[in-house]
């Protein structure tokens, strides 16, 4: 099991990544957990509310698992992206989902934040996105957070790649999170609005995550819809790829 799964009384189920010694990046198995998960919420009416998380304390998630091999259509105008289902509204799931963030947030993180209604994080968290250092294009992640951050603010963090990391008291200031606690009190500040939350009439709440949503998704259908021949067209053959990722040492300077 890649994901653990606790649904507290007062109907806040606690998701959490669990590959820390793989600072819980995302592969086959997880995202089919995740998936389950999601689906299982659709209909189980003891769950009103859910904290996402990652376990071990150094990151909420570094992404795509470099090691999966995902077998690709030979058609340049299609692209087969496992990490496209793993979110809660891809899944059709519109009870409110609160992350809870410590340590490194980057890459393909980006999917299941961007998925979420508000994001906690505590003041070890980091973001960045490092797509673009090893030539890759940054295209449903920067879709994603464009939905959360000022234009510039998204265009910085995609196009520094692995020079900077966005800091937790940053990541608030722009919009990104909601709230900053101090150190391994993310998930505490998390579940206690998620708890709030829990206790309210579902269908009053679902219903207004529903309208939040239905604000943007027509632009967000739209730039996502434009991302898999931006990749295709953009991105390294793969072979390119793992050259940058053997070679490249870079430092990073925290904002």
């Amino acid at each position: 099991m890649t994901v653990r799964i606790r649904v507290a009384e007062d109907g806040v189920a606690v998701v959490t990544l669990d590959r820390p010694e793989r600072h819980n990046a995302i592969d086959l198995e997880t995202v089919s957990e995740l998936t389950a998960a999601w689906r299982r919420f659709r209909r189980d009416d003891a769950v009103r509310a859910v904290v996402l998380t990652g376990a071990g304390g150094r990151a909420f998630s570094t992404g795509i698992d470099r090691s999966m091999e995902v077998a690709q259509p030979p058609s340049p105008y299609a692209m087969d992206d496992p990490l496209r289902t793993v979110g809660p509204k891809a899944n059709d799931l519109w009870k409110p989902v609160v992350a809870a963030v410590a340590g490194m947030a980057c890459g393909g993180a980006f999917y299941l934040l961007g998925e979420a209604e508000f994001i906690v994080a505590d003041e070890t968290a980091a973001f960045f996105d490092p797509h673009t250092s090893y030539g890759m294009v940054s295209a449903y992640e920067a879709v994603y957070m464009a939905q959360r951050m000022p234009m510039g603010e998204v265009a910085r963090m995609a196009l520094m790649g692995t020079a900077e990391r966005l800091s937790a008291r940053r990541a608030y200031e722009t919009g990104l999170v909601s709230e900053v606690t101090p150190a391994g009190e993310a998930l505490t500040a998390a579940i206690r609005a998620a708890s709030a939350i829990a206790s309210y009439p579902t269908e009053a709440v679902q219903g207004t995550v529903r309208a939040l949503w239905a604000a943007k998704e027509a632009a967000l259908a739209q730039a996502l819809a434009q991302a898999p021949q931006l990749i295709a067209l953009g991105n390294l053959p793969p072979e390119r790829q793992a050259a940058l990722f053997a070679t490249r040492t870079p430092g990073f300077r925290t904002r």
